[in-house]
């Protein structure tokens, strides 16, 4: 049995799996991607409802932003 055979190929990771490794940096994207909808969703004029959520959206996404920045580097 020769050296090639023995390898093991470990399977390619996706992005989702990167995602739930609880990693600061992808999270913190997600938490600034939140907070920028509810800025747009507060700055809009032509939907109460997205008004309406508006501050709520911010809100979701500050408290996660406080969250991710506890998790490891």
């Amino acid at each position: 049995m020769s050296a090639v055979d023995k390898t093991v190929v470990a399977p390619r990771e996706g992005w989702f799996s990167r995602l739930f490794r609880l990693r600061r940096g992808p999270w913190e994207a997600v938490a600034t991607v939140v907070i920028g909808a509810g800025v747009v969703m507060l700055m809009q004029s032509w939907s109460i409802a997205l008004y309406s959520w508006s501050f709520v959206t911010v809100l979701v996404g500050t408290a996660l932003f406080v969250v991710v920045s506890h998790f490891r580097d």
